[in-house]
């Protein structure tokens, strides 16, 4: 069994329909320090991130702390909305969210699959800095619900699961936040 800790990035220094791939703002920096500082009582930890500046942003207190490197895992990146402006991708985000993955197109519920995919393949403890639909999905897969939201990842929040290989089991959810996405 491998257990599974991850890790939402910290706050963004821009929104979902402001840019398409901001960093850290200086609270999501302290986020990070702050995630970071309670993972340490897990190590070791295989580090994976998405490859979006936000959740590398966020790994990177623990990478100097521990001197590890970090694999770029593009199956945990943010969920994909291609061909759509920035300003077209608030609306599109919230119908997704408050949807179920059997409704979404093909190439949403293929990101979802390889998503669970990617997860189940771990083998030994990990950490994987990722982003807010991401962490839903793979609690979805865990717990058999099939909703897009299923709760409130707050940033630099923890979401721990495990996996024999096979199937994801929630052990437990990070903290929640207060709104939907930032």
């Amino acid at each position: 069994m491998a257990l599974i800790y991850l890790i939402r990035h910290g706050k963004a220094a821009a929104s979902f329909t402001d840019d398409i791939d901001p960093g850290l703002d200086a609270l999501g920096a302290q986020q990070a320090e702050d995630a970071c500082r309670q993972l340490h009582q897990y190590l070791p930890l295989i580090l994976k991130s998405s490859p979006l500046k936000r959740a590398r942003e966020t790994a990177l207190p623990l990478i100097s702390s521990t001197g590890q490197t970090i694999e770029i895992e593009n199956r945990v990146a943010e969920i994909p909305s291609p061909g759509l402006s920035l300003e077209a991708r608030g609306p599109w985000l919230r119908e997704v969210m408050s949807g179920h993955w059997r409704d979404q197109d093909e190439a949403l519920r293929a990101w979802q699959r390889e998503l669970v995919n990617c997860l189940t393949e771990m083998t030994a403890d990990t950490a994987i800095f990722s982003h807010y639909v991401a962490i839903n999905a793979a609690v979805g897969a865990a717990t058999d619900d099939d909703r897009v939201l299923i709760f409130r990842p707050d940033n630099g929040s923890i979401t721990i699961l495990e996996t024999d290989g096979v199937e994801l089991r929630l052990v437990q959810r990070g903290a929640e936040a207060a709104t939907l996405v930032n």
